[in-house]
């Protein structure tokens, strides 16, 4: 009588001990994904800040593409409303787009690159694009690491439970790489 009591006990502490290790491990990646985020998001906040001002440098020096910088605007807006992180990286990669065709359009006006607010600015936005970088690299990094943890068994049992939805990376192509390495 006194042994199935004590296996009866141990298995129920053995699965209480599993779920409680499920849960914790989740919750200290999911958090961990929300602080990679923010250290991400500080420095793409900053770039679309710098959205105002690369406005203000185009349409003092050189008329630019109204629509391009209209976009820009309003997904520097977008970026700001919104407060899921999935929108965000969404949102971020599309401000990506837009700066990549900006500055290969740049090319076309000399008297623009020419510029000390252009040149200035050009060098505040890239130092920004190099930081995003190496912060991506770590915020990549805590979502793999947050989906895997939600995605194997028998996690994902108790993941589905908790309702832990699975988060995106933030990804870009190798086109949108490239602008990086564009000298103006």
């Amino acid at each position: 009588m006194l042994i199935p009591l004590l296996i009866f006990i141990i298995v129920i502490v053995a699965v209480f001990t599993f779920l409680v290790r499920t849960y914790n491990q989740i919750v200290i990646t999911r958090n961990n994904v929300d602080k990679s985020f923010s250290n991400i998001d500080v420095i793409l906040k900053q770039r679309a800040d710098e959205v105002p001002n690369l406005v203000e440098v185009v349409k003092a020096t050189a008329l630019y593409e109204n629509t391009t910088l209209k976009e820009l605007v309003k997904l520097r807006a977008q970026y700001f409303q919104t407060e899921k992180t999935n929108d965000k990286v969404k949102i971020a990669g599309e401000i990506d787009r837009k700066f990549q065709s900006f500055l290969v359009s740049i090319e076309n006006y000399p008297e623009l690159k020419a510029t000390q607010s252009f040149l200035n600015l050009q060098k505040r936005l890239t130092d920004l694009e190099n930081m995003i970088s190496d912060r991506r690299e770590y915020f990549n990094e805590s979502v793999n690491l947050y989906n895997t943890g939600i995605q194997v068994f028998p996690d994902m049992i108790f993941a589905l439970m908790m309702n832990y939805k699975k988060m995106e990376v933030l990804n870009f192509s190798e086109k949108e790489k490239e602008f990086k390495n564009i000298e103006l």
